[in-house]
C-alpha cells in the first residue's frame, strides 16, 4: 500500500500543475480557481496494483472471467468520468455513460442474486438481481460524486471504508476485496495530502467516481465471489453517511417538486457548512459516519441474527440526530429554504 500511495502521490503531483481547472462558483465550497483531476492519481495507482495482482498474485484472484470484468469496468469507469471532468457533461449524459461501466461489469458476471435479510434468510431475486446490482452500482457512484464537495470528504471517507473492508474481508477470506480494497486504500493515501486540509487540487469525477464505482464492485464481489461470501450490506453500512445524505436529500428535493438533475446545494454536509460550520470539522464528522460504519458493519457480522436489524440500524440512528441537529443551526442561521 505505501508503494502505491507514493505512486498516487506522484501523479497528483504532476496534475496539480497540468489538472483541469474547477472555477468557483454559488454552489462550491472553494473560493479560487483550483486543478482538479487529481483522482487520476487514485485511477493509477490503482490500475497499477491490480494490474500486478491479476500478473502474480495468485491467492488474490477472482476468476478470470470476474477479474478481466473488474478491471474492464474500472477502466471504463475512469474514463468515463475523466471525460466528464474535461468536458463537464451533463447529469443525463453522465448517468448513461456510467451505465455503461456498469453493464459491462454485470455483463462479466459480477452481479449478486441472492441476498441475506434479517429475520427472513435466503432470498433468491433470480435475474432480478441484475437490474438491482446495476441500480447499487450507480446509486454509489453517483453518491460519492455528490458528497465531493468538501476537501477530504470523500476521500477520506473512501480511505476508512477500504481500510475496514479490506480488515473484515482479510478475517472473512475474502482475499480478493482485502487486497483490492488496500490498493484502493493506497491510491487514496497517495492523494489525501493534496487536499486536506487544505486543497492544492480536487479529486475531480475521475476520483469521486471511480472511488464509488470500485467500493461498489467491491460489494458484489464481497457478497458472492469470494471463499466466504459476505453480507452484501457491507458497503452501505460503511458508506452510510454518504448514502444516507445523498438519499434523503434526494427525497426531500423530489418532494418539493425540484429538478434532481439541476446542480445545487441543499446537501446537508453543504447546508451546514453555509451555516457556519468549519468545513474541516463538516470532513471529519463524516470520516466519523465511515468509522462507524465500520465498526457497525463488524458488529453486524458478530452478532446473533436477532440483533442484526437493531445494529444496523444503528448509523441510521445518528443520521437522524445528525439531521435534526443541521435543521437547527440552518433554522438559526436563518438560510431560509434549502
Amino acid at each position: 500500500m505505501g508503494g502505491l500511495a507514493i505512486f498516487s502521490g506522484i501523479i497528483v503531483r504532476i496534475m496539480v500543475f497540468v489538472g483541469v481547472p474547477d472555477h468557483p462558483d454559488a454552489r462550491k465550497a472553494h473560493m479560487q480557481t483550483t486543478p482538479k483531476s487529481g483522482g487520476v492519481g487514485i485511477v493509477c495507482a490503482f490500475m497499477l496494483g491490480v494490474l500486478l495482482l491479476y500478473r502474480y498474485g495468485q491467492v488474490s484472484r477472482l476468476a478470470e472471467g470476474y477479474f478481466i470484468g473488474v478491471i474492464a469496468a474500472a477502466i471504463l469507469m475512469a474514463a468515463i468520468s475523466f471525460i466528464d471532468d474535461l468536458l463537464d457533461i451533463s447529469f443525463l449524459i453522465k448517468l448513461g455513460t456510467q451505465l455503461i461501466a456498469a453493464i459491462a461489469a454485470v455483463a462479466s458476471g459480477l452481479w449478486v442474486h441472492v441476498l441475506a435479510i434479517p429475520y427472513v434468510g435466503m432470498v433468491d431475486f433470480g435475474w432480478l438481481g441484475i437490474p438491482l446490482t446495476v441500480f447499487f452500482l450507480l446509486f454509489v457512484t453517483n453518491a460519492m460524486n455528490f458528497i465531493d464537495g468538501l476537501n477530504g470528504l470523500a476521500s477520506g471517507v473512501t480511505f476508512f471504508a477500504c481500510l475496514f473492508l479490506a480488515g473484515i474481508a482479510g478475517i472473512y477470506g475474502g482475499f480478493f476485496v482485502y487486497t483490492a480494497a488496500l490498493l484502493l486504500a493506497g491510491g487514496v493515501l497517495g492523494f489525501l495530502p493534496f487536499n486536506f486540509p487544505r486543497a492544492q487540487i480536487f479529486m475531480g469525477d475521475v476520483g469521486s467516481q471511480f472511488c464509488g464505482f470500485m467500493l461498489a464492485l467491491f460489494g458484489v464481489a464481497a457478497a458472492r465471489f469470494e471463499g466466504a461470501p459476505l453480507s452484501f450490506l457491507l458497503v452501505p453500512l460503511l458508506l452510510s453517511g454518504v448514502l444516507y445524505d445523498v438519499t434523503f436529500t434526494l427525497l426531500r428535493r423530489i418532494l418539493a417538486g425540484e429538478n434532481i438533475a439541476r446542480a445545487h446545494n441543499g446537501h446537508l454536509y453543504q447546508v451546514v457548512r453555509r451555516a457556519g460550520m468549519d468545513a474541516r470539522i463538516v470532513t471529519l464528522i463524516h470520516w466519523a459516519f465511515a468509522i462507524l460504519g465500520g465498526f457497525t458493519a463488524i458488529a453486524f457480522l458478530i452478532v446473533h441474527s436477532i440483533w442484526k436489524l437493531p445494529v444496523a440500524a444503528v448509523p441510521v440512528l445518528v443520521q437522524l440526530i445528525w439531521t435534526r441537529y443541521v435543521f437547527r443551526r440552518a433554522a438559526a442561521a436563518e438560510l431560509g429554504r434549502w
